[in-house]
């Protein structure tokens, strides 16, 4: 009798189950090795805007409310009739209806365009944030070269995709990431640049005394950071300077406010380019409302002129450590 044979499931199970542990290591390695997506940076919030905002959002605001079909006058200024078409639109797009623009209603109010498109007043809403950011694109409405390259460059930047096209996600870093995260790198400029109240050239004025700058404001403009650093709470209502913050900048250079009418960082507080710090005034030695602007290089005060008049325009500005100590003009 033919002896049966040795049962194989011994032999066959160590040998199915060899290629299997061989091939679930090749896997694992081979997963290993696949290049990790794109990071990207988180999205920023929404603005939100109502009644007695103003700016370059409240003018996208109502250049999208305008494309549409809400007429709106585009003034920049969060009004009656801003609030009532914003209302409108809202009824009409079973959104809550309180006339304050917030996630939902600007996730329902933006518009895709992109080269060549045909909404012109959705084209002027994405100009006028372009321009926020430092590009010196055209507001007319026509999606063109220059604007263009300047959505390409600003979501090179953000590490957004999706070529020229400017979407929800885009909208929403343009609408809610603070002035001067485009052209200028890590600096901003330091207020609203609606609000300088003699106009562009006045930036080139030289200071009455010493190597600084006065910028005539209304009391209550926003004082953003014209760089990356820490906050130093200086000054007081006694003081010549006023309530005043100081930014000892990540680039070894110190930044002077002063005048303050308010503060809005604490004593030490790490902030960045375009970020909120105060609001200005008319405190301490002061003859009317402005922001008095010092930049300090190794303790010796230099001129902010230059810089100052780059970032306005949009342009690269030079770095403060060339800046001039003396004959503070352009």
């Amino acid at each position: 009798m033919t002896p049966s044979p040795t049962p194989a499931s011994g032999r066959g199970i160590a040998i199915r189950t060899v290629p299997a542990a061989i091939a679930a290591v090749l896997f694992a390695l081979l997963l290993s090795l696949v290049p990790a997506g794109p990071a990207h940076a988180a999205l920023p919030a929404w603005p939100v805007l109502q009644k007695g905002a103003t700016g370059d959002d409240v003018a996208s605001l109502q250049f999208l409310l305008r494309q549409h079909g809400r007429p709106v006058t585009a003034d920049g200024e969060f009004g009656v009739g801003t609030r009532d078409a914003v209302a409108s639109f809202q009824e009409a797009n079973a959104l809550t209806v309180d006339g304050v623009v917030g996630p939902a209603t600007w996730g329902s109010l933006v518009i895709a365009v992109g080269p060549g498109s045909t909404r012109p007043d959705a084209v002027r809403a994405l100009q006028f944030q372009l321009r926020k950011h430092g590009y010196r694109n055209p507001v007319d409405g026509v999606f063109g070269q220059q604007t263009g390259t300047a959505v390409e460059d600003y979501k090179a930047r953000h590490r957004l995709t999706g070529g020229t096209t400017v979407g929800v996600t885009t909208w929403q870093h343009l609408l809610g990431s603070p002035p001067g995260s485009g052209p200028q790198g890590t600096y901003a400029f330091v207020i609203p640049r609606d609000g300088v109240f003699d106009g562009r050239e006045s930036l080139l004025w030289a200071h009455h005394d010493y190597p600084a700058s006065d910028i005539a404001v209304e009391v209550g403009t926003p004082a953003y950071a014209v760089t990356s650093g820490v906050a130093r709470l200086n000054g007081g209502l006694a003081d010549s300077c006023g309530l005043g913050v100081a930014i000892d900048g990540d680039d070894g250079i110190r930044y002077q406010y002063c005048h303050l009418d308010s503060r809005s960082v604490a004593d030490g507080t790490r902030v960045t380019a375009g970020q909120l710090i105060a609001r200005t005034g008319d405190t301490g030695n002061s003859t009317g409302p402005h922001l008095h602007f010092g930049v300090f290089r190794a303790g010796e005060s230099v001129c902010p002129q230059q810089l100052l008049i780059a970032l306005y325009d949009g342009l690269v500005p030079p770095s403060p450590w060339v800046l001039p100590a003396s004959g503070c003009t352009y």
